[in-house]
């Protein structure tokens, strides 16, 4: 270990149930701290319901720290997903170099108002398709096309259940965050 340790704070977006909390716990190499809740009645038409197997949300952030290499720790933030939460996500951006932005292409449309928050921010970020089962799967530049992304934004899919895929799609967006800013 070279003596100096590097901190970066990445921001970890999406829409609900896009697999953020699972992104974030997957990876951390500390016990991740979590403020997920329970999912009630008071969510009902405004949250998705319709998701049977999604039984609670976050609703303030997931926080996992993990080590990218022997002098860079990287602290990831994961943000809730709902409109009614950018206040928290805006808050969470604070001081992040960048944001791995999540997709489900069964949901595609529910990517655009977070991503457009995050570009209104001003972050750099990586758009990371998860894989989840049963979804269809579409060719990158294709859903490059259909999300409009510009040409030089980074598009990946992962599969956020699997930790290397995660690490992959994390090691994209640092690599972004090290370009010169004219070449993003």
């Amino acid at each position: 270990m070279s003596g100096c340790e590097r901190t970066v704070k990445i921001l970890v977006a999406g829409p609900f149930a896009v697999g953020k909390t699972t992104l974030v716990h997957g990876l951390s190499q500390i016990a991740p701290v979590s403020t997920e809740a329970e999912m009630t009645s008071a969510g009902s038409g405004i949250d998705h319901t319709d998701l049977p197997a999604k039984k609670s949300t976050t609703v303030a952030m997931d926080f996992g720290r993990l080590h990218l290499a022997d002098d860079l720790v990287l602290y990831l933030f994961g943000a809730p997903g709902q409109s009614r939460f950018f206040p928290v996500l805006t808050d969470l951006a604070r001081g992040a170099l960048g944001a791995l932005v999540l997709a489900d292409t069964r949901r595609l449309e529910e990517t655009y108002p977070v991503l457009e928050h995050i570009e209104l921010l001003g972050l750099p970020y990586v758009m990371a398709v998860n894989l989840f089962d049963g979804a269809p799967r579409y060719p990158l530049e294709r859903l490059r096309e259909a999300m409009d992304l510009a040409p030089r934004a980074p598009l990946v899919s992962f599969d956020a259940r699997d930790a290397a895929s995660s690490r992959q799609a994390l090691i994209a967006l640092v690599r972004h965050l090290l370009m010169p800013e004219s070449s993003r």
